[in-house]
């Protein structure tokens, strides 16, 4: 997949449920850059993510990706395949294996992983052939970790990355995000804590 040079946003305003969550908000992230989406519970942080995911639909503004050829994506559906989500739903299903979830992931995103060393990388080594169903929080959360590095796209939209992540956890996700981003990425996190590596600010409104 294409490298991205940076992400636009200009004058968004999104509306759901006949309240408005923000009006004319803008920024712009680069490759490399990492942006810390941060207000109190209620300012829209999980919903300008799943806007940039193309999951909701603004109700005015652009929002567009520039490849590295200069190429702009604007449709939702288009942003959507250069995304790696990562949010409260781990994605694991109980039945399944961490290993067969990674495989499973690799299908569906088109990548030629390695599911068993992406398991070393978040400490499951031990736990690859054990059904998630006796995974804890923590560790189906590590699953995913490897699922998003997995991915290999270069857009990483997080909500709340370091939730139910012991100490070494949230050190592993800061990690992940840093390598991503100094490998060309971009990702943009909404979150409650400090993610511990350096970022850019976005700070959203409360109650309007």
């Amino acid at each position: 997949m294409q490298a991205l040079e940076k992400l636009t946003a200009e004058n968004l305003t999104l509306e759901r449920g006949g309240r408005e969550l923000f009006r004319a908000l803008g920024f712009r992230a680069r490759a490399g850059e990492v942006v810390s989406v941060e207000g109190p519970n209620g300012a829209g942080k999980t919903s300008l993510l799943r806007l940039l995911a193309g999951f909701l639909q603004q109700s005015s503004g652009t929002i567009a990706l520039t490849t590295s050829d200069q190429s702009e994506i604007s449709e939702a559906e288009e942003r959507g395949i250069h995304v790696g989500w990562f949010g409260h739903h781990d994605g694991v299903k109980t039945q399944l294996t961490p290993y067969e979830t990674l495989e499973f992931f690799s299908r569906f995103y088109g990548v030629a992983g390695d599911s068993a060393a992406a398991l070393e990388d978040v400490g499951l080594a031990r736990a690859r052939d054990l059904p998630a169903q006796y995974l804890s929080a923590g560790q189906k959360k590590r699953v995913a970790l490897a699922r998003l590095k997995l991915s290999a796209r270069p857009l990483w939209l997080l909500d709340e990355p370091l939730a139910s992540l012991d100490a070494a956890g949230k050190a592993l996700a800061a990690q992940f995000i840093s390598d991503h981003c100094k490998a060309g990425g971009i990702a943009i996190a909404a979150t409650h804590e400090p993610l511990g590596i350096e970022c850019t600010k976005l700070v959203l409104g409360g109650e309007q």
